[in-house]
C-alpha cells in the first residue's frame, strides 16, 4: 500500500512578516564569539588577484565621481563661455543624474550575462569618447546632448565595481574592502578639486582642460581591466547556469525577481535615504560657506577637503566594524551619532566649524561605507551587478532634487546682507540641519526594519534576511534544504 509523507508547507506572507518584525532587535546582536580582526590582518587576507579586482573597481569608481564632479566645479565657467545662465548649465547635472538608472539597467544586465570585464571596458571607453566631447562642445543643446549620454555611461559603472571588488573578496575582509571601495566616491572629488584648480585657472582652454585631461586616464584603466580575468564567483555563477540548460540565464533572471521583488523595492526605498543624507550633505554646503557664511574661495575649497577627508576616514572605519557587529547595527550608529553632530556642523561659526565638517562627513560616509558590501549580499547572485547598480541610481534619481529643496526653503529665511551686496543672504544652515535631521530618522528606521545578509557565499547564495541565530538552527540541522526553504525570517 502507498503510503504518503506530509510534506511542510511554507508559511503565510503575514507570519513571515510577523516573526521578521519580532526579530529585528535580536537580531542586533552581534555573534556572541565575533572578534574585530586588525584591520591589516583582514587586508593581508586578499591574495595578488583579489587586490588587482579590488584596485581596478576603486579606480573606475573614483574616475566616475571625478567625471561627475568635474561640471559642478566649473559651471560658472561653462556658463560665461557658452552664453548661458549658471542654472541652465546645472541641467547638465540632473540630466547624468536622471539617466543614471538607463545605464544601470543596460549595463548591469551585460554585466550578470557577459561578464563583468567587457562591459566594465565598454563603460570607460564611453568616459574617454564623452569626456573628450565635452571639451569640444560650442554650444549649449551639444552640451546637454553630450552631458546626458554621459549619464547614461556613468549609471552603469557602480554595480559592476561593486561585484569585482567584492565577489571574490574574503569573509573577513570584506567590510573594509567595502569602505575602502564607497570612498573612491570621495577621492573622486578630492582629485577633482586639485586638478580643478591646477588646469582650469592656468591654461589657454581653461575648463575644457579639465575635461581632456579626464579623458586620459579611463584610458589606463581599461588597459588594467584588459589584463584581468573574469571573477571566480563569476565564473561559478556561469558554470551553474551551464549545468541548468539552454536559456538559463533568462530563467534564472525570472526567478531572481519572482522570488526577490520584495528585497530590490527595499533597496530602492533605503538608497533614496542613502543619497538624500549625501546629497543633502554636501550639495549646498559650499553654497553656505561662500553665501551665508561668507568664506573666500581659498578657505571654502579647504573646508570641503577636510570634509571629504573625515569621509574617507569614516567609510573605512565603520565598513570594518560592520564585520563584526553587522551591517544593520552600523549605519544605524552612525545615523544616531550624525544626528547629535547636526548642531555643529549647521551652527558654529569660529574654526571649530572645521572639526564639525569632518565628524559629520565621517558619519555620514561612514553609512554609505557599509553599503556596497549590503548590498551585495541582499542581491541574487544571477542579478547583483543589476541589482546594486540599479538601486543605488534609483535612489541617485529620487534624491535629485535635494539641493533644490533646501535652496527653495531657505529662501524662506533671508538674512541681512551688507550694504551693497549683490547676493542676498539665507539661512541655509537652519534648513539643512533640519533636512539631515529627517533623513538620519528615515534611514535609521528603515535599516531597523530591513533585513541583512551578513556573511553570505556571493558565488550562489542566497539574498534574503538570515539572522545569526537563524543561521545557528541551519547548521545544526545539517543545512538542511527543506529548512532552508520553509525558514520564515524573510518578509
Amino acid at each position: 500500500m502507498a503510503s504518503s509523507i506530509a510534506q511542510p508547507t511554507t508559511p503565510s506572507w503575514h507570519v513571515r512578516l510577523r516573526h521578521h518584525l519580532a526579530t529585528r532587535v535580536s537580531s542586533l546582536k552581534p555573534p556572541s564569539n565575533a572578534v574585530l580582526e586588525n584591520p591589516f590582518r583582514s587586508l593581508a587576507l586578499l591574495n595578488g588577484s583579489q587586490w588587482l579586482f579590488f584596485s581596478v573597481a576603486f579606480a573606475g569608481w573614483t574616475w566616475d565621481a571625478f567625471d561627475f564632479f568635474t561640471v559642478s566645479l566649473t559651471a560658472s565657467k561653462i556658463a560665461a563661455d557658452l552664453n548661458r545662465t549658471v542654472a541652465d548649465i546645472t541641467w547638465g547635472i540632473t540630466l547624468v543624474l536622471m539617466l543614471r538608472s538607463v545605464g544601470a539597467i543596460t549595463f548591469g544586465l551585460l554585466a550578470d550575462k557577459y561578464g563583468r570585464k567587457w562591459p566594465f571596458i565598454a563603460n570607460c571607453v564611453l568616459f574617454v569618447i564623452l569626456e573628450l566631447g565635452t571639451g569640444f562642445v560650442q554650444t549649449y543643446e551639444q552640451f546637454l546632448g553630450v552631458r546626458a549620454l554621459f549619464g547614461i555611461a556613468m549609471g552603469g559603472i557602480y554595480g559592476n565595481c561593486a561585484a569585482t571588488a567584492l565577489e571574490d573578496c574574503p569573509l573577513k575582509a570584506r567590510g573594509i574592502i567595502s569602505g575602502l571601495l564607497q570612498q573612491g566616491y570621495a577621492f573622486g572629488y578630492l582629485l577633482a578639486v586639485v586638478f580643478n584648480r591646477a588646469l582650469t585657472p592656468t591654461t589657454a582652454h581653461g575648463w575644457r582642460s579639465l575635461f581632456w585631461f579626464g579623458a586620459g586616464p579611463p584610458v589606463l584603466i581599461i588597459i588594467f581591466r584588459m589584463c584581468l580575468p573574469e571573477t571566480d564567483a563569476y565564473k561559478a555563477q556561469k558554470q551553474l547556469e551551464r549545468e541548468s540548460r539552454a536559456g538559463a540565464f533568462v530563467q534564472m533572471a525570472k526567478a531572481s525577481f519572482k522570488e526577490y521583488w520584495h528585497i530590490m523595492i527595499y533597496l530602492v526605498i533605503i538608497m533614496a535615504g542613502f543619497n538624500f543624507m549625501s546629497h543633502g550633505s554636501q550639495d549646498l554646503y559650499p553654497t553656505m560657506l561662500s553665501v551665508q557664511l561668507e568664506f573666500g574661495a581659498d578657505r571654502s575649497t579647504v573646508t570641503m577637503c577636510v570634509a571629504n577627508l573625515g569621509a574617507i576616514a569614516g567609510g573605512i572605519l565603520f565598513g570594518h566594524i560592520s564585520d563584526l557587529i553587522g551591517r544593520r547595527l552600523s549605519i544605524m550608529t552612525a545615523c544616531v551619532l550624525g544626528g547629535a553632530l547636526i548642531y555643529p556642523w549647521a551652527f558654529v561659526r569660529n574654526d571649530g566649524i572645521m572639526a564639525a565638517v569632518f565628524f559629520l562627513q565621517f558619519m555620514v560616509q561612514g553609512a554609505w561605507g557599509v553599503i556596497p558590501i549590503f548590498l551585495s549580499e541582499l542581491s541574487p547572485p544571477a542579478l547583483r551587478a543589476f541589482v546594486v547598480g540599479l538601486a543605488y541610481q534609483l535612489g541617485n534619481l529620487a534624491s535629485s532634487a535635494s539641493s533644490t529643496i533646501e535652496a527653495t526653503i531657505g529662501a524662506r529665511f533671508p538674512l541681512d546682507s551688507q550694504a551693497g551686496a549683490t547676493v542676498k543672504r539665507y539661512d541655509y544652515a537652519k534648513v539643512m540641519a533640519i533636512f539631515m535631521g529627517c533623513v538620519f530618522a528615515y534611514v535609521l528606521v528603515v535599516i531597523f526594519l530591513g533585513p541583512e545578509n551578513r556573511s553570505v557565499d556571493l558565488s550562489v547564495g542566497s539574498a534574503f534576511d538570515r539572522d545569526e541565530d537563524e543561521k545557528n538552527v541551519d547548521l545544526e540541522k545539517g543545512g538542511d534544504a527543506q529548512h532552508k526553504e520553509n525558514r520564515v525570517s524573510s518578509i
